[in-house]
């Protein structure tokens, strides 16, 4: 089954974050909230990028899709993997370092 997250970079540093309905902005996937109809998907993000232009919080916000297997969310595709995951030439770094 396929979903969709909000996601964007935050504007002080240009971490990748994701919106949580209840949170707000939010660094890991798994704390997002997913969306399975697209419509609804598409209401919430419209009201995240004015939220986030408003108060400055965010940039580039946009909805990905994502697919929950085994009980992990993983976006579709390889950018929104790369991007979820942090930088790719030290894995020692970034939020695959914590996992």
């Amino acid at each position: 089954m396929s979903f969709r997250a909000i996601t964007g970079n935050r504007l002080r540093d240009g971490a990748v974050v994701f919106y949580n309905n209840d949170a707000g902005w939010v660094e890991r996937l798994n704390d997002a909230s997913l969306y399975e109809d697209k419509a609804t998907a598409e209401t919430i993000l419209a009201a995240a990028k004015a939220q986030a232009e408003k108060e400055r919080l965010a940039v580039d916000v946009y909805a990905i899709e994502v697919q929950v297997a085994d009980g992990k969310r993983v976006p579709v595709t390889i950018r929104e993997r790369i991007r979820s995951l942090g930088p790719t030439v030290r894995i020692d770094l970034g939020k695959q370092a914590a996992a």
